[in-house]
């Protein structure tokens, strides 16, 4: 009995995979750069490699010896201890559709069999057949979808994400299916009971299955609606101060949501950020959208961190690719970047990775990984074993002999971290 409880409390507080014992992550914050970040303004900066590569943009230094990054990103200068940098990421692809398809599966392109991303396996793995009891499904999307390919690949439809739509910035979040702009509590109430007022057919057929089924759900997804659990999508609960500090803008406010859902134990949460497409005046860009980029993210992190949340959730952020290094004055392109596969950056932090690392170098233009290769394979193998999902395990629900994840042979073990350490 002495062994078996042993044993029990093991398997609560991290998983065994070979000799490591790993930290165990209950969520996952996702913060998806659509469209393709450069690697040079953000995680990467190469200041000496000259105007044609970067523009003379320059790089800052962290509050981590040996780490800097870009100039853009002042705020998030100031906490690297708080996450690590992959500069060796690296799959060639540099188109949209099936780089995104790489970067959220794991798995090439190509073949007889779509896959499902990542967010949806998680979400099915630790989701309602596994133990979950939230009224919001365990995978939402904040707040569209990617639109490059099915999320849920040839997993059945109950693994769709919960996408919200709506802006969280606006003074009503409208929350698709839970909150409709511009009506009040009090008339949804209103609305429900006109509905069971004129439902002549139910009252008819007391005892028919089915439609006690369908009441079943439209009462769950009216407890949704006026219940509790639709309330963490009211931002005005949260202090005007702490608003601000994330940034009043679209991403800022989904930086802000995403914590309040690891809060109320959601498990996987995307945040598709638009407009990393730079082709043309690819600087001016930069300049807008790494502002937001930093103030959102940097709170986000500060955040978790001080609600003891950081330890037990993993966030990550990276596009589908990078930029090419050298910058593209002519026209039309009037000094943009095109798309890049080769060699490009991702930020990880929390639920057992370490922060303050860096892993992989590339060259002095950031054009080719010199060390370390990173596949999105070797990432999501970490993510899932740092969840407490074996990635060698069999992928359930689909009819199919497959494992979770194929092709890891350099997980980023080098990033977890050991029992007990706080760093």
């Amino acid at each position: 009995m002495k062994i078996i409880f042993c044993l029990m409390a093991f398997c609560y507080t991290g998983m065994v995979f070979g000799s490591e014992k790993i930290p165990r992550a209950k969520a996952v914050i996702e913060i998806w750069l659509w469209g393709g970040p450069s690697q040079l303004e953000t995680f990467d900066p190469k200041p000496d490699a000259g105007n044609k590569y970067n523009n003379g943009k320059k790089a800052i230094k962290t509050n981590v010896a040996g780490i800097e990054i870009s100039e853009y990103l002042p705020q998030l200068a100031k906490i690297a201890d708080k996450y690590s940098i992959i500069r060796s990421m690296t799959h060639g692809i540099n188109g949209h559709e099936t780089a995104t398809y790489i970067m959220q599966t794991g798995r090439k392109p190509g073949g007889n069999l779509v896959y499902p991303a990542i967010g949806a396996v998680i979400g099915m793995m630790k989701g309602y057949d596994y133990g979950y009891k939230g009224q919001i499904p365990p995978y939402v999307v904040l707040t569209q979808a990617k639109g490059r390919f099915s999320e849920i690949g040839f997993l059945p439809p109950r693994y769709m994400p919960f996408i919200t739509g709506g802006d969280p910035s606006k003074k009503e979040f409208a929350v698709d299916g839970i909150v409709v702009a511009n009506v009040t509590k009090k008339q949804q109430e209103q609305r429900r009971e006109l509905l069971q007022n004129i439902d002549t057919l139910g009252k008819a057929l007391p005892d028919n299955n089915a439609l006690k089924n369908f009441d079943a759900d439209g009462n769950k997804a009216y407890e949704l609606i006026l219940g509790d659990a639709g309330k963490v999508f009211d931002l005005s609960q949260e202090p005007t101060e702490v608003r601000e500090r994330y940034g009043m803008n679209k991403f800022g406010q989904s930086c802000l949501q995403a914590r309040r859902l690891v809060e109320a134990g959601i498990i996987y949460i995307t945040i598709n950020s638009t407009g990393w497409d730079t082709h043309k005046k690819h600087f001016d860009s930069m300049t807008r959208q790494l502002s937001i980029l930093d103030q959102g993210l940097s709170a986000l992190l500060t955040d978790l961190d001080k609600k003891g949340l950081l330890d037990s959730t993993i966030v990550w952020c990276s596009g589908e690719f990078g930029r090419a290094p050298e910058i593209l004055w002519e026209a039309p392109w009037n000094g943009g970047r095109s798309h890049y596969g080769k060699c490009f950056s991702v930020l990880v932090a929390g639920g057992g990775f370490k922060g303050g690392q860096l892993v992989g170098a590339s060259d002095k233009t950031a054009a080719n990984v010199i060390s370390r290769p990173v596949s999105p394979a070797d990432l999501f193998t970490s993510i899932y074993e740092l969840m407490g999902i074996d990635p060698n395990g069999k992928l359930p629900n689909t009819g199919k002999d497959l494992k979770i994840m194929d092709g890891a042979e350099n997980k980023l073990s080098e990033l977890y971290k050991a029992p007990g350490d706080k760093k």
